[in-house]
């Protein structure tokens, strides 16, 4: 969308392809799978983006390859469509690293559908339970797999659901009966910030009841267990996948190059290597000689560039090299907790880098309906009571249960 709008208002014309009619507002998308947003607070019509824009239309489909002779995008509905420039920007899938039973009975949060899914399993985990003859013989476990920012706002954001939403819609439920676990394999959480506030993230989430579990790597996950390779076991009923990302394996078959973790290798121009006329943006590409991480301000500044170099290119001017600029990094916590990293040196910690973290998201939030929805459901969560109602949806069974059922 970034490289759209610049492309738009440098007189090309544009099309853009997505095989969803909406663009999806990632870093929220584990409030939507705990119930904090509605899935529309965070998504965006492309349609409505495309109409915005001089130029623009918008085209759903899934592209299945690229035609490099005669420059034709093909998509699955069997239309070619037709190109002077190219840009790539499909984002990452889950990685499983190849973990035994990781893609069958894990979820993951990278798509609307999938952090509804999570939503509607968590929530349908506790209503089945809350049904049940006596609800307080069994207990509901939950594995947060991975320490990165999505995997420590998740593990922080169910322990809050499990202290303040639960007593007020579950009082049948004991809390105590829900465990929170996050698994990582390395020696610290929130690896890309400063000691001093993975220390800070970690004790946070300890004092909020979560079980955190440093240099424990999983070895095989089932339907109702996680092994690890420590050769211990874990009865689980809910994982959540938070522990990696990849390039889509189906662009290896696009007559491109792919680097590491499944990514586009391009560039410093961000052309794809061996390419003149097909670039490569965010999260699916890697710069071979300088990679950054993959994070959402350097896709917003690789798609501006991406824009002003086919432009150099349409005027016979010579391509720039792209300079990343860090802007910071910040992770939350839960209510009122977050931290928060500028690459000044600048460190912030608790209420003042939560209210930041708020403030920021609600900022590149698209459509103003979407972020005075935001502001009012967020605002419920954290700013109202606190034992808050949470969004519900369809009740689905766990894995667990699923597989008890079968057999």
């Amino acid at each position: 969308m970034s490289v759209t709008s610049e492309l738009a208002k440098e007189g090309f014309r544009v099309t853009l392809i997505d095989r969803h009619p909406y663009n999806t507002f990632q870093p929220l998308l584990y409030q939507v799978a705990t119930g904090g947003l509605n899935a529309g607070d965070v998504t965006y019509s492309l349609r409505y983006f495309a109409a915005k824009h001089d130029g623009v239309r918008f085209r759903r489909a899934s592209v299945t390859g690229i035609d490099h002779d005669t420059r034709e995008v093909l998509c699955d509905d069997g239309v070619r469509i037709n190109y002077d420039y190219l840009v790539i920007g499909n984002g990452i899938t889950t990685n499983h690293f190849g973990i035994p039973g990781a893609a069958e009975f894990t979820m993951s949060m990278y798509t609307r559908a999938e952090a509804l899914k999570v939503r509607d399993t968590i929530f349908g985990g506790l209503e089945i339970i809350a049904g049940t003859s006596d609800p307080n013989t069994g207990g509901f476990t939950v594995v947060v797999v991975g320490g990165g920012a999505t995997g420590v706002e998740m593990a922080g954001q169910l322990a809050e659901l499990k202290t303040e939403v639960l007593p007020s819609t579950y009082p049948e439920l004991n809390p105590a009966l829900v465990h929170v676990v996050l698994v990582e394999m390395g020696e610290f959480l929130l690896a890309p910030f400063d000691d001093s506030l993975r220390k800070y993230a970690l004790k946070e989430l300890i004092k909020r009841g979560v079980d955190v579990r440093l240099k424990t790597a999983i070895s095989e996950v089932h339907a109702d267990h996680v092994d690890f390779k420590d050769g211990t076991t874990m009865p689980v009923d809910l994982v959540i996948w938070a522990a990696g990302v990849s390039g889509n394996p189906m662009l290896r078959d696009w007559g491109i190059p792919i680097g590491r973790a499944g990514r586009i290798e391009v560039n410093q121009d961000l052309r794809i290597v061996g390419q003149e006329r097909i670039f490569a943006i965010g999260d699916a590409s890697l710069i071979v000689e300088k990679p950054l991480p993959q994070l959402a301000q350097p896709a917003i500044q690789m798609g501006k560039f991406a824009a002003k170099q086919i432009a150099r290119l349409h005027r016979g001017v010579e391509t720039e090299a792209f300079s990343y600029y860090d802007k910071g990094t910040m992770a939350t916590i839960g209510r009122g907790d977050a931290v928060l990293q500028m690459p000044t040196g600048l460190k912030m910690k608790g209420v003042p880098a939560w209210v930041g973290w708020i403030a920021l998201h609600i900022v590149f939030l698209l459509g103003g309906r979407n972020r005075v929805q935001t502001l009012i459901n967020l605002g419920s969560r954290y700013a109202g009571p606190r034992r808050s109602n949470a969004i519900v949806g369809d009740v689905m069974e766990t894995p667990k249960l699923r597989a008890s059922r079968k057999a």
